[in-house]
């Protein structure tokens, strides 16, 4: 046997017994290692299987020479007992001629249970090592898991402290700002039309046979809102990011930025919308073509001129544009990223947000369309600059979601006044009438919610008379004699509306008359009808108090009011705009722009020179050339005279111009009746 299979059982390392000159060798020979390494194999599965008859210690010897599976130990000093115990297990291996010789005269039925013991112990013994194997890698494992454990409990805390923080925020926000991220919850997936698509048709006729092409493919950048195409420029930088300002109580301000580049983009922009000239603005998106207000301003000309495809197109590359520039905090649904609509930045993701929804509800997708209702009214709640909440109802009915509109009138009555405004007071009676039509209402629920529904349409009956006229008229109704007649709902309830009242009347009825076609819709509100006569023959106490509340309020609209009848283009509504409004000009890439807006940068001052004393001459060469000045510069009271004179030169011509707009509306051609006369004298003409 070699000295390092004896310091092995010796549990001795190198270096630590006596030295002595006749042990010493400069190498061991290979037999000996080998010789080591059996006998090692040996006294581990010796041990591990507690054999103590020296026959079965033969045969596990025997077996070890041929199998050498069983190495590679996690620690082989375990296994070592005492070294007379040692020599004992390896005495019969360093004769093997007086081992073959007992299996001789034992016999071979020794022999094979010899082999057929030593076949389980080194199974046992293999089991076992693969075993401690197991329990070191498990042991590992557990601390690598403990460790990970401990860094995912401790992300776990940091997201609980953020939604904490965030739900704080939204909780201690004025006007309900908890109830707004339960109501106004928007959902990523909602937000692409094709989900409302393949519901209602099914993916494979809203997909067809659509396969990505794997040429020419061009990588963009993962949007919510819109998908890039193919038809569209390259997309480059076009100088728009966005900041954030500032974090209150869970909530994040931001705002758009214009570098130096876009705003001498933005500029020759302004100078293209003055000429009056589309095409100035189409040169200037073939150099930009991902300038907002240009991409804005050209999908209004295009709708003007029906072409709906190319202007709708158009607002989702600019969508696409915003959603690049945005910051890595802003979020689309969380309920917690502001927008002022005060900075002019901001204004053009508001107007391509709304822009986008009106072509989605208009394509057919109202579910769709309420998602991004809700984004917008999620942008600035407290304020609501485009005044969405006289849309929302209108959006949740055709999408059907009552309980949603009933939840959002519940919640936001007690600080917004919802029931003082025409939509959500017919609203919300017609979500009560819907839910007891519904089949799967038990009769109980179903009566109860009928007779909320009478209640609630009575009382915006009562409230807003001026309704129903208007409203049955567009629906192609003749009203009752009774009715028509009567001096509630006659010519005099429409008279008498004060101004704010009757902006808000036309828009709910030019917007919303298609809800109240259907045939039981009609026949329940004829029965209200009738019921809320009755209640005024009968001098009941609550419609002289609506008649008093009627006075009182709606005296005039505010400045949202009338940016978003504008942007609704319903001629009934914008027909009743104060002269205030309809005086001065309206751009579509910012209509009716607050007063009190924040700038942040300004447009160079342009010399302009008055005309007052300027012959007919002169006046037709600055029709040509806008900077033909004959006459030298004019004192400063002839500046103020001159634009105190164009103001008012202003305010005319649109008056002239909504006069002529109303008379050409009006004018129906007809052809005069032909008379075959043959006594007419062929020279009567020349």
């Amino acid at each position: 046997m070699s000295t390092r299979a004896l310091r092995r059982l010796k549990g001795k390392q190198r270096g630590q017994e006596a030295l002595d000159l006749g042990d010493l060798s400069l190498e061991d020979s290979p037999e000996e290692q080998a010789e080591a390494e059996v006998v090692e194999e040996q006294l581990d599965t010796a041990t591990a299987a507690n054999v103590s008859s020296p026959s079965s210690s033969k045969g596990s010897s025997r077996k070890a020479k041929k199998n050498k599976a069983q190495k590679n130990f996690s620690n082989i000093y375990e296994l070592i007992c005492d070294a007379e115990n040692e020599a004992e297990r390896v005495s019969p291996e360093e004769d093997p001629e007086r081992n073959k010789a007992r299996n001789k005269a034992n016999g071979n039925k020794d022999v094979e249970n010899q082999d057929q013991k030593h076949k389980e112990e080194s199974t046992e013994s293999g089991d076992r090592v693969k075993k401690k194997k197991k329990k070191k890698k498990t042991k590992m494992a557990s601390e690598d898991g403990q460790v990970n454990g401990a860094a995912t409990e401790n992300i776990d805390l940091l997201l609980e402290n953020l939604e904490k923080s965030n739900g704080g925020g939204l909780q201690s926000e004025d006007s309900g700002g908890s109830i707004r991220r339960s109501v106004l919850h928007v959902e990523h997936r909602n937000l692409n039309p094709e989900t409302e698509l393949k519901r209602y048709f099914g993916a494979r006729a809203v997909l067809g046979d659509q396969r990505p092409r794997q040429r020419n493919r061009h990588f963009h950048r993962s949007t919510w809102m819109t998908s890039p195409k193919d038809s569209w420029p390259r997309f480059s930088r076009p100088g728009i990011s966005m900041a954030l300002l500032e974090s209150k109580n869970g909530v994040h301000y931001f705002t758009f930025e214009h570098n130096r580049d876009y705003q001498q983009v933005q500029f020759k922009f302004l100078d293209a919308v003055e000429s009056m000239d589309p095409n100035n603005i189409v040169a200037l998106l073939q150099l930009n073509p991902y300038h907002i207000d240009s991409l804005l301003q050209l999908s209004d000309v295009c709708r003007i001129q029906e072409d709906q495809e190319m202007a709708r197109d158009l607002i989702e590359r600019a969508l696409y544009s915003f959603e690049c520039a945005c910051h890595p905090l802003f979020s689309l649904t969380s309920g917690t990223s502001r927008l002022d609509y005060l900075r002019p930045e901001n204004r053009a993701f508001y107007l391509a947000v709304y822009k986008h929804m009106m072509f989605l509800e208009k394509r057919g997708c109202p579910r769709t369309a309420l998602e991004y209702c809700k984004l917008i009214l999620c942008l600035d709640p407290d304020s609501d600059p485009l005044c969405m909440l006289l849309l929302i109802d209108f959006l949740m009915l055709r999408s059907r979601e009552y309980k949603s509109l009933l939840q959002l009138y519940q919640d936001w009555e007690e600080h917004r006044n919802l029931s003082q405004l025409p939509n959500f007071a017919f609203s919300c009676a017609l979500c009560h009438f819907h839910l007891s039509q519904q089949e799967d209402v038990a009769p109980e629920e179903s009566d109860k919610q009928r007779r909320q529904a009478d209640q609630m349409l009575q009382n915006a009956l009562m409230m807003f008379p001026g309704v129903l006229m208007p409203l049955l008229d567009l629906c192609t109704v003749q009203p009752d004699s009774t009715v028509s007649s009567h001096s509630f709902f006659g010519p005099k309830s429409q008279i008498g509306q004060p101004p704010a009242l009757a902006e808000l009347t036309a828009l709910y009825v030019g917007r919303a008359y298609s809800l109240w076609k259907e045939a039981a819709v009609m026949l329940w509100l004829e029965e209200s009808v009738k019921e809320v006569l009755c209640r005024v023959d009968a001098k009941d106490p609550l419609v002289e108090d609506c008649h008093n509340k009627r006075k009182q309020r709606y005296q005039s609209a505010p400045r949202n009011i009338h940016r978003h009848v504008l942007l609704s283009e319903i001629k009934e509504a914008t027909s009743t705009l104060p002269l205030e409004v309809t005086t001065q000009p309206v751009m579509g890439f910012d209509p009716l722009p607050p007063l009190d807006s924040v700038v942040s940068y300004t447009r160079p001052e342009r010399q302009h020179v008055g005309a007052s004393n300027e012959s007919t001459l002169s006046l037709f060469f600055r029709s040509l050339l806008p900077n033909f000045n004959l006459q030298g510069g004019l004192r400063q009271e002839d500046d103020m005279e001159v634009a105190r004179a164009g103001q008012e030169l202003n305010q005319e011509v649109n008056r002239l111009m909504v006069a002529m707009r109303d008379m050409l509306a009006n004018i129906r051609f007809q052809e005069p009746p032909r008379e075959d006369n043959p006594y007419r004298d062929d020279e009567e003409w020349d």
